[in-house]
């Protein structure tokens, strides 16, 4: 009868039995399961990371390296106090630029001042921004045409870049057309 439990398959629950003479010992389960300190959520048995957010186990990340992060977020601490403190220092309100003012601009850039397009074209700000923005997603669909492929499934990805930069410039000219301001129209 003894030699039928010694030849018993393990479970998969339960840890491996080790014989030392007649008496079967089981190794002791360690006690507490290791919890990740940004989620709370187990690591798997022999994980490094967390399969939930990333986080690194706390016996991954030697002493030296928790010592030199600690040094590092010092020195960024430090880092932005100094800079937080130069912003105090420097009285933007009373900053004045001359060179700036001296520079001559050609005439016709008055042409693209946003004001200026907005009149010109007769479009709300909000549509104008939808306009503009469309603008750009063609100009990245364009663009994406210029990537070259060479597998088939290259060739599929960048359809499929141009395809959502095409679909963002719809919804954008589509929001401009909702956001366009219709004034009443004095016809009759």
């Amino acid at each position: 009868m003894a030699e039928a439990a010694q030849s018993t398959p393990q479970e998969f629950w339960r840890p491996p039995s080790h014989s030392l003479g007649e008496v079967a010992v089981q190794e002791p389960a360690s006690s507490l399961a290791v919890a990740c300190p940004r989620c709370g959520t187990e690591f798997l048995v022999g994980s490094k990371f967390c399969h939930t957010c990333g986080g690194r186990r706390l016996e991954a990340i030697s002493s030296s390296t928790q010592a030199d992060a600690a040094e590092i977020a010092k020195v960024w601490e430090r880092g932005i106090q100094q800079v937080h403190t130069a912003f105090k220092i420097i009285p933007f309100d009373k900053l004045r630029m001359p060179a700036l003012r001296k520079l001559k601009f050609p005439a016709w850039l008055h042409y693209l001042h946003f004001h200026e397009i907005k009149s010109r074209v007769g479009l709300s700000t909000a549509s104008l921004i939808s306009f503009v923005i469309g603008l750009a997603c063609v100009a990245g669909a364009l663009l994406v045409g210029l990537l070259t492929a060479r597998t088939f499934v290259d060739w599929q990805a960048i359809q499929f870049y141009r395809v959502e930069w095409l679909l963002a410039a719809t919804a954008a000219f589509v929001a401009g057309i909702l956001l366009k301001k219709h004034e009443p129209d004095d016809r009759n």
